[in-house]
């Protein structure tokens, strides 16, 4: 059986031949064959057509801002419903310890990362267009947070004097209160940012993410991840540094205090991060024998905390735990407004970050599972999920990964797996928090390690695309590199403007080709990258792969020179040292032929023009090159071309003009609509230049001079 699948895939593909008899057609042909609509403002007709309103329209615009509404009534229950409920408590019970874990990322109590791990995904629940991703507490937004507040609140501003022990100490209390009120303005401000993105259809903004700088930059978050969370190992405090070069400032700062670490806290760290990773891998195992996963993270934390709590690892070994968690939900307060000028930057790029890497699974789960995400919907879930969780004291939220794959793999179907993922959060918020009051924060600390280990593996990335694309390589590394260099926020706007520069240079620096026929084909390939490729006699065809536009109008027009070989500056500088030359000449043999009868003068005159008209045209076409011949004509062949400003209409139009001076005429093949539309606004035709110079292809312009050259050669024969 499988010799004959391999016999199948090897099978030649047969060749299907097929003849088409027109006439040569260039741009005015077509137009009038295919009867050309007169063009129309497409912006001021989307307008109005935006600003149309209908009974259907607007129930379908409703609707479409309020998902909840259309698929909740039609849910299947009986098909989805066990599936959504195992899955909405497995997630929610990883959410208690990485909500709790990635609060400390972003410089907050633990408590509030159970917050922000309840009110947002309700409301994503309610506007939200995927099915599959888990929102909430996600590690890249966490650091990110954690940078803000740990700048604005910093603990050089709370200190108080000690007077049992002499010395100043942090007032965590009011340190802690300050800090949340700086996380839930920032995210205010970046769902704030996301609504607006939203309102007016931006959700194309995550097309300048690409895939190698997302995860270039996760991977550089990570790093910023795991030295954040050192002093939580190591049981230190070290200085809190900002700006660029914070994480290497702080890693010389936590390896200046290695001498002082707590090994009860270290021990505990140790302890943790082995027995997640060996409780991990025997997870995998055994996956696929049990229908739910096992809940690593949630076994880990209530052992520690049951240990704790017997040993009293806080007051016998000095070991950090969590601290108060207070029963019940926090009233809405309306976040700081005096802290949204410094948070403003910090919001964008968290909304940008935020929305970049939940579209991205959103799709990846659409893709797979038939079904669309709506981008600008997206937008405003999430940023109505931030701005009324930043009332509700919580911290920007994206999506995880590790949550949305346990959500698909236990059975989830529908967002209801997230709304019943809260409801597990608000039972642990009334009654069930406060029992993890000893949790060492080491194992919170630990807890992220390990679920960073999938981004570290993203290094691997290194390799792969040096074998694809060496391009997204030099975009993955250097997104890595500011990143860590220059912190979440600035490493992620100079990664996006490093990221536009490749595409700039990328432009800026085509391939110029010289195109040949492939025999007895009407294709045409570039000379250098095919054998059997033949250049047609007299002719030069000339592309570029790469649109024309001011940053590579320039190296066009010399590009063009360098291929075809006609240097129109030097012929036409010589031309004018010929004729400068001639004129004297004539001027010397007047003044000898002034006393001879006009009829001698006339003769020697014409003698003389004829001989330099000849001596004009041989030196003329020896300083040709390649050859002593200029090109009879020249086709430039646009169809890469994609757009054309002005400097590129004009780029062409002084092409067209000085190979004209010389003899060499220029013609235009594969031009699109939109180019030629620039070239008719940008004045490029006129009464002598009309669209009979644009060809619908590179063959029907090579037909056209063949033509053209018969005719000129039948007219010389009659001659």
């Amino acid at each position: 059986m499988a010799e004959a699948q391999d016999e199948v895939v090897c099978e030649p593909r047969r060749r299907l031949d097929y003849r088409v008899q027109r006439e040569v057609l260039d741009e005015l042909c077509v137009e009038d064959m295919a009867e050309k609509t007169q063009s129309t403002n497409q912006l001021v007709e989307k307008l109005k057509d935006s600003v149309r309103c209908s009974g259907p329209r607007l129930k379908s615009c409703f609707f479409s801002s309020v998902p909840v509404l259309s698929w909740l009534p039609r849910y299947p229950f009986r098909q989805n419903a066990i599936g959504d409920l195992i899955s909405g408590i497995s997630v929610g019970i990883m959410h208690l310890p990485q909500g709790m874990a990635y609060a400390l990322l972003a410089a907050v109590p633990p408590v509030f990362g159970l917050y922000s791990s309840f009110y947002p995904i309700l409301l994503y629940f309610i506007f939200g267009t995927s099915k599959h991703i888990s929102v909430g507490t996600y590690a890249v937004m966490s650091v990110m947070i954690g940078s803000t507040t740990e700048r604005l609140a910093p603990d050089s501003d709370f200190m108080v004097w000690d007077n049992v022990s002499n010395s100043s100490i942090v007032d965590f209390i009011s340190r802690d209160a300050e800090r949340v009120k700086v996380a839930a303005a920032v995210t205010f401000m970046s769902g704030v940012f996301q609504l607006l993105l939203g309102l007016v259809q931006f959700g194309f903004v995550v097309t300048y993410l690409s895939e190698p700088l997302v995860r270039g930059y996760t991977t550089g978050a990570a790093i910023h991840v795991i030295v954040s969370q050192l002093k939580y190992t190591f049981g230190i405090s070290p200085q809190r540094y900002s700006g660029p070069f914070a994480l290497i400032f702080t890693v010389l700062e936590v390896c200046s205090l290695l001498p002082d670490t707590n090994i009860g806290t270290l021990v505990v760290s140790i302890v943790s991060i082995v027995g997640l990773i060996i409780a991990k891998e025997l997870s995998t195992l055994v996956a696929r024998k049990l229908p739910v996963p096992i809940p690593v993270e949630l076994i880990a934390v209530i052992l520690a905390t049951v240990i704790s709590w017997q040993v009293d690892l806080s007051l016998n070994y000095k070991v950090e735990v969590v601290g108060e968690i207070p029963s019940g939900l926090q009233p809405p307060v309306f976040p700081k407004a005096s802290l949204f000028g410094q948070v403003i930057g910090d919001a964008f790029a968290l909304a940008v970050v935020g929305y970049g890497i939940a579209i991205s699974l959103g799709r990846t789960f659409a893709l797979k599972y038939g079904y669309k995400v709506d981008s600008n919907q997206e937008l405003i879930a999430l940023g109505l999920s931030n701005a009324v969780g930043g009332m509700f004291q919580c911290f920007a939220i994206s999506c995880s990964m590790s949550r949305s794959m346990v959500q698909v793999s236990t059975g989830g179907k529908t967002q209801v797996a997230g709304a019943l993922s809260a409801v597990v959060i608000l039972v642990i918020l009334l009654w069930i928090g406060s029992l993890f009051e000893q949790l060492p924060k080491a194992v919170l600390a630990a807890i992220i390690y390990v679920n960073l280990h999938g981004m570290m593996k993203q290094f691997g990335d290194i390799k792969t695309l040096w074998n694809s694309n060496r391009v997204d390589m030099l975009v993955w590394v250097m997104t890595l590199i500011l990143t860590v260099l220059f912190n979440p926020d600035l490493g992620l706007a100079a990664s996006i403007a490093f990221s536009i520069l490749t595409v700039i240079f990328r432009t800026q620096l085509p391939k110029y080709s010289l195109l040949g026929q492939v025999p007895g084909t009407d294709i045409y390939r570039p000379i250098e990258d095919y054998n059997q490729v033949k250049e047609i006699p007299e002719l030069v065809i000339f592309r570029s792969s790469a649109t024309l536009y001011f940053a590579n109008a320039e190296m066009y027009a010399d590009a063009l020179a360098e291929k075809s070989g006609v240097d129109i500056a030097k012929l036409l500088s010589h031309r004018k040292k010929l004729e400068s030359k001639r004129k004297r000449k004539e001027k010397k043999e007047a003044k000898k032929a002034k006393k001879q009868a006009m009829k001698d003068m006339t003769e020697r005159e014409s003698e003389s023009d004829d001989s330099v008209k000849e001596q004009v045209v041989f030196t003329i076409e020896a300083e040709t090159k390649p050859g002593p011949i200029l090109p009879r004509a020249i086709i430039l062949e646009l169809s890469a071309c994609n757009f054309l400003d002005t400097v590129g209409v004009k780029t062409l139009s002084n092409i067209r003009k000085d190979h004209g001076e010389v003899g060499v005429q220029v013609l235009l093949a594969g031009c699109q609509s939109c180019v030629v539309e620039s070239l008719e606004k940008g004045g490029f035709f006129s009464e002598k230049v009309t669209k009979a110079i644009l060809f619908t292809s590179v063959h029907d312009a090579v037909l056209y001079c063949n033509a053209d050259r018969q005719e000129e050669d039948m007219k010389a024969t009659l001659l």
